[in-house]
């Protein structure tokens, strides 16, 4: 008999026979869990009466204090082995998200080398369920592209990967389907572009929402993207631990989308005028070239633009999301109602530098209900 729970406005069933009753729960670790993603993984966890233990190397005084915390990194071999002591569940977001760094060789040490590191560890463990989170930029690449939606039967090579990140991901994702071919239970899970509230450390996804809302991009590159709900994410990986297929990938996400289209959800919902100016992608490249040039060399911050995104946006980042629809009983929500919960988010923080000229919540219960506004 499942036990169902409403989430993000559908009944999704996240528990079977073979889950423990809360009070009884497991215990799951969540790697990178003061995170976009896995803060949200962290609270459903907890929600369905798990016992969760958060690695994070980040401080993060607002965690959930039904968790436990263990402050450090996933390059320690000492803290992961203690984390998953006894553990029954693993979850390893733990990454360096962006597109950009000043050192570029971290890429390739938290993402890579941490994730064997957790890997090494996990193997020593008796683990029930390990779901890895990889990314759905490494199902496409620069060159010899797959027409059409693009699906889990995906094959790529490292050499197809645009810059360190997915290079990174791409070797890490390798590694975890080794240690599935080693006899691991390992499942991957490939978000799309997560969006919604509490992305305090700014994810690729939301700085590009916030920079239009701020009014700090003037022009824009139309593409073609798939985005999803953060919350839905974190949804999707507890169903992958309970559903998904050993050694297997699913895509977890939600509506493909030109940004032309999310440009004009925002207006819709926060009454700011979004730019109407396009540039060409040669244009956008050169920009990358420039920006990162100074981010490298002089400012050594976030560049406005990175050579990898725009790279990743001259080809279509669309999916096919079915599988996991089909297969693990995932239902995102719609877009529309993460972008609302998003830049409500965003003016509590006080990251917004412009008055909203709608409420965001309310433009889109408007939209809803049919009503103009």
């Amino acid at each position: 008999m499942l036990d169902t729970s409403i989430h993000g406005g559908h009944e999704i069933p996240l528990a079977g026979d073979d889950w423990p009753a809360a009070g009884g729960g497991p215990i799951s670790v969540v790697t990178g869990g003061c995170g976009f993603i896995g803060q949200h993984l962290v609270r459903l966890l907890l929600d369905r009466g798990h016992a969760v233990r958060i690695i994070d190397r980040y401080a993060c005084p607002d965690y959930d204090r039904r968790a436990t915390l263990y402050h450090g990194s996933i390059l320690d071999a000492q803290l992961v082995g203690a984390a998953l002591d006894g553990a029954d569940y693993l979850f390893h977001l733990a990454a360096n998200p962006n597109l950009w760094a000043a050192d570029k060789g971290t890429f390739h040490t938290t993402n890579y080398t941490g994730t064997c590191t957790v890997f090494d560890a996990a193997a020593r463990s008796r683990l029930r369920r390990i779901v890895y989170c990889s990314t759905e930029s490494i199902l496409k690449g620069v060159r010899n592209g797959y027409p059409g939606l693009a699906n889990e039967s995906v094959r790529r090579t490292v050499a197809d990967m645009p810059g360190d990140y997915c290079r990174s991901k791409f070797l890490a994702e390798r590694e975890a389907m080794m240690a599935a071919d080693r006899g691991l239970p390992v499942v991957i899970v490939n978000p799309t572009l997560p969006i919604g509230p509490g992305d305090r450390r700014l994810t690729p996804p939301t700085r590009m929402l916030l920079d239009f809302l701020n009014g700090d991009n003037p022009a824009y590159l139309d593409f073609e993207m798939n985005m999803i709900d953060v919350r839905d994410v974190a949804a999707g990986h507890l169903l992958a631990a309970e559903r998904g297929k050993i050694g297997e990938r699913y895509i977890l996400g939600g509506e493909n989308l030109r940004l032309s289209q999310v440009l004009d959800m925002l207006e819709d919902l926060s009454g700011l005028r979004m730019p109407r100016l396009r540039v060409p992608y040669l244009v956008a490249l050169a920009v990358a070239f420039c920006s990162e040039l100074v981010a490298d060399h002089l400012t050594h911050r976030q560049p406005k633009a990175s050579l990898a995104g725009v790279r990743l946006a001259g080809t279509s980042m669309t999916f096919d999301c079915t599988r996991a629809q089909r297969e693990l009983g995932l239902r995102p929500r719609p877009v529309r109602s993460s972008l609302a919960a998003a830049i409500a988010w965003l003016q509590r923080e006080g990251r917004l530098h412009q008055s909203l000229q709608r409420e965001p919540l309310e433009g889109l219960r408007a939209a809803e209900a049919g009503v103009s506004v």
